[in-house]
């Protein structure tokens, strides 16, 4: 409990923002929602057949996996926080057009035979009988709606957009309980005080009216400021986003240390575990965000079209690398860091102890005992298990993809028994696990370096040679400790980050 309290005192600042995204993002869907559903139920409740259509493809919308439904527009629309408030949007249209639809078309005959006795227009009808009458209904579908949409929008994380998702996504990605709390409670907390203020203003027709203009302004606060934050002239920014876990944190908030360093009026933003090296370059690609680090070895294997074997010497493989990304993609690789990152495979001292395996060629003949718990990105790029079981002829009848920080959590807790990562990963050394040798060399060399757009580089060279400060510096042992501190001494990635610049003389 003490280490809980002390996370949240050491986070409140980023917790503190991370809630106002989150019920700034919730309030601007609902606001676009109820701006929707509402006046198409009261349009369409004199024209049943139409209404029952609008109620199917409601209906339809609302089945769309979440996650799936941010991956179609994320082409469409781009990333961030137009794609997370256009989803949480039409998900929150279903109930809010079904009860208004609902509200508005039950309501007792007899009482609309007698207004329309009383030569009451349409329009009166509406306002004076059926739109108070369907006003509860309506009530409870923004509050199915508010419920519905705070809970989802943990999912904005995945997509850049923030919200209390960072800390779920960062708890799972760096195994951190306390991250988990933090995000998980807030989220919870904040539905159940906005469903009981709904209730509460429900209860009596005062209070609705009261609360519908508390609410009104509420909504109008955080959503118009949402919008207006969106669609406001922005000044010139820089963009900075990192693949999943604790080190490509570490390297973007040392890019953007040095940056501020040089030019202290740039504006960078920061987006850590942002997505695996397809998504990532893809966003890069599409300029939704201007630098991320990446590796050489990665860059031949998974991302520009090269046939030849990758070399295996460092220097050629980053030279051969910047040339297909300027050639192919128009992209600038500046010089890499010293350490190599590359690919490795561990397994529990136990399981090397009694099948007797110490390399990646032993493997061959306990294929039926192993169960492999893979990253996405290693399970599915030729530099990783595709090209591994060409190279050492394996086949694992159970492999198990998963975060990457969880396949270590899964094999310390035995429910594997083989896994990839990454030569500076500290777990290696926090587990005891044996690191398979790779004795026909297949992995290939991986210096990280910071990837941009030539454009952005031509258009930013003081950029350019901020980052390239680091240009043949961090060893792999200094990669590796500072990994722990974040990955298991839970501490901020900015932090170690800018020690490490202080102590080798690269910030003053």
């Amino acid at each position: 409990m003490q280490m809980l309290l002390q996370t949240v005192i050491n986070q409140r600042a980023e917790i503190l923002k991370s809630l106002y995204e989150h019920i700034g993002i919730s309030f601007i869907s609902l606001l676009i929602a109820m701006l929707i559903a509402i006046p198409l139920a009261i349009l369409l409740r004199n024209h049943r057949r139409f209404g029952e259509v609008g109620l199917q493809i409601a209906g339809i919308i609302q089945t769309i996996p979440s996650l799936a439904l941010l991956g179609l527009l994320i082409p469409i629309v781009g990333i961030g926080t137009v794609p997370a408030v256009v989803a949480l949007t039409m998900y929150a249209i279903m109930p809010l057009y079904q009860n208004t639809y609902s509200g508005l078309t039950n309501i007792d005959p007899n009482l609309e035979e007698a207004a329309v006795a009383f030569g009451l227009s349409k329009w009166k009808r509406l306002q004076r009988l059926e739109f108070p009458l369907a006003l509860p209904m309506i009530i409870s579908g923004i509050r199915i709606a508010l419920v519905m949409i705070i809970g989802t929008a943990t999912l904005a994380a995945f997509i850049g957009a923030g919200g209390l998702g960072d800390y779920i996504m960062l708890g799972i990605q760096q195994n951190n309980n306390y991250y988990l709390i933090i995000g998980g409670v807030l989220s919870a907390l904040l539905a159940f005080i906005f469903s009981g203020l709904l209730k509460f203003i429900g209860s009596s027709k005062r209070r609705i009216y009261t609360g519908g203009v508390v609410i009104l302004l509420l909504l109008l606060g955080f959503g118009g400021n949402k919008v207006y934050q969106m669609v406001k002239p922005q000044p010139v920014q820089i963009t900075i986003a990192g693949k999943l876990g604790s080190e490509p944190e570490i390297l973007i908030n040392m890019y953007k240390d040095l940056i501020k360093q040089d030019n202290p009026k740039a504006q960078v933003t920061l987006k850590p575990n942002f997505g695996a090296t397809t998504f990532l370059y893809k966003a890069l690609k599409r300029q939704d965000v201007d630098i991320y680090p990446e590796f050489t070895g990665t860059v031949l294997e998974a991302l520009v079209k090269y046939d030849k074997p990758t070399p295996k010497n460092p220097e050629k493989t980053y030279q051969i690398a910047k040339q297909e990304l300027s050639k192919q993609e128009n992209m600038s690789f500046l010089k890499p860091m010293e350490y190599e990152n590359g690919y490795d495979l561990a397994v529990t001292k136990e399981f090397s102890k009694k099948y007797h395996v110490t390399k990646l060629s032993d493997l061959q003949r306990v294929s039926d005992k192993v169960i492999a718990g893979f990253d996405p990105d290693f399970s599915n790029q030729a530099d990783g298990y595709l090209g591994l079981k060409k190279k050492y002829n394996l086949d694992f009848g159970n492999v198990k993809r998963m975060e990457p920080s969880l396949r270590y959590k899964a094999i310390a807790n035995d429910r594997v028994n083989l896994v990839d990562g990454y030569t500076t990963d500290p777990q290696v050394q926090q587990y005891h696990l044996v690191v398979l040798k790779d004795d026909k060399h297949f992995f290939p060399p991986y210096q990280g370096a910071p990837l941009m757009n030539e454009s952005f580089a031509k258009k930013n060279p003081e950029v350019v040679k901020s980052l390239n400060k680091l240009a043949g510096k961090i060893s792999a042992e200094d990669m590796q400790k500072m990994n722990y501190q974040v990955s298991v001494k839970n501490k901020k990635a900015s932090v170690v980050a800018h020690d490490y610049l202080v102590k080798k003389g690269l910030l003053k």
